[in-house]
């Protein structure tokens, strides 16, 4: 057994994970350094396993021009959560075989969907696409293709698109076990509702799922994600972990968005709380309402409260005239401060008015930091484009998706978000 181990490991390395760019996401490829690739005999477009908290797979690319001499490999934001890792940690590679699959069972992987679409086209969307059971993969339109590429890679980004927009699926089941891929005899079954497993990381929304804000990304990573995953770095400091960060800027920009972003890749818990929802009829149950859901945080952390139009749960008490607008304040600016230190729990809150909100929650050690997420720019706009477009195909292939609340038998095509 000890041997077994010994000689895995000389066949495996850790390496840094780092982001992918969001337009080249979804398609189940990793950039590995070219030492890397030299030293494990791994060839572009072979099949490679990725072991984080959890075990998944890849095809190999080779780096970015740009990439050149740095020991990174490039995971997209499915990937990453497959894994169970952020941009940072580190994860062993090792070169790896696939099998053929004889049956692979997709599913929706999110809740709030229904799918119904031909088996026979996610055969095709699929086909050479290594899996492993419980991933979250993408389905892909006509990509960018390379000449310098091995023809095995050229074919898979060549396979014909499942739908108009991108549609993530849950991988079920497979027979056998282990790194699969689907080749033409493979049998797919399509479950119309999402799966939940147990411990699951959700990947609905990804750093990759926002464009036009990479710099604000960045420092709510700073803020957010750093003492989340690693609060003993602030310990051995001897450092207070940030407690809240705002965000503000006009409506419709993505703050709400980038909150669970954050929240999935810090693989927290998300607690929403939207401002006008919170209050209450009678007396104290709004205060109630707040104080249960931090307690109920708290005991799952790490967790992210996100609180939504937090002006109009706290205003300015200066200028209102009612006393549960005013309790309820004091409540969370109790809350807040806390009289016992937080631990792995992080509250984030967004406003289109900043000024409305009462000065009290903007003193450093309740929100520590304000954020601007602005209106983005022409580069951002491309890229916003290009991630809700990167599935998109001249054709469509015969499927459907009815939102649950629709009338039985009523279905809606994928169209472009």
């Amino acid at each position: 057994m000890a041997e077994t181990d010994t000689l895995e490991r000389t066949t495996a390395q850790r390496v840094q994970v780092a982001n992918l760019p969001p337009a080249d996401g979804g398609r189940g490829f990793a950039r590995l350094p070219l030492d890397l690739m030299k030293s494990l005999g791994i060839n572009e477009g072979d099949v490679i396993e990725i072991i984080g908290k959890r075990t998944t797979t890849a095809r190999s690319l080779r780096p970015y021009p740009d990439d050149a001499g740095l020991a990174i490999i490039r995971l997209d934001g499915l990937q990453r959560s497959n894994a169970r890792v952020g941009s940072g940690d580190y994860v062993e590679i090792k070169k790896a075989q696939s099998k053929p699959a004889t049956r692979v069972v997709f599913a929706p992987a999110q809740d709030n969907i229904r799918l119904q679409g031909s088996a026979n086209a996610l055969q095709r969307s699929f086909a050479g696409r290594p899996l492993v059971e419980g991933d979250v993969v993408a389905t892909t339109g006509h990509q960018r293709i390379d000449s310098n590429m091995p023809e095995e890679v050229r074919q898979m980004l060549n396979a014909p698109a499942f739908a108009l927009q991108e549609v993530r699926l849950q991988v079920v089941s497979t027979v056998p076990k282990g790194i699969v891929h689907v080749d033409t005899s493979t049998q797919i079954e399509l479950l119309p509702e999402f799966a939940k497993g147990d411990g699951e990381r959700r990947a609905d929304v990804t750093y990759d799922d926002l464009g036009g804000m990479r710099d604000t990304i960045d420092a709510l990573r700073e803020m957010v994600e750093l003492p989340l995953r690693h609060p003993e770095l602030f310990q051995r400091l001897g450092v207070d972990p940030p407690k809240g960060v705002l965000l503000h800027g006009p409506p419709g920009t993505g703050k709400t968005r980038l909150a669970r972003a954050v929240a999935n890749e810090s693989d927290a818990r998300f607690f929403h709380i939207a401002g006008p929802e919170i209050m209450g009829s009678a007396y104290g149950e709004s205060e109630k309402k707040l104080r249960e859901l931090f307690e109920q945080a708290a005991a799952q952390a790490p967790s992210i409260i996100f609180i939504d139009e937090i002006d109009s749960i706290a205003p300015k008490r200066s200028q209102v005239t009612g006393e549960a607008e005013k309790r309820l304040v004091a409540q969370l600016l109790t809350l807040l401060d806390g009289l016992e230190p937080r631990q792995n729990l992080v509250v984030i809150a967004a406003t289109n008015r900043p000024e409305a909100i009462d000065e009290a929650l903007r003193r450093p050690g309740r929100f520590d930091r304000e954020i601007v997420v602005g209106v983005p720019d022409e580069k951002g706009r491309r890229e916003i484009l290009g991630i809700h477009t990167r599935a998109c195909r001249s054709t469509l292939t015969s499927i459907s998706m009815s939102w649950r609340g629709t009338p039985t038998g009523s279905s809606a095509p994928i169209l472009p978000r």
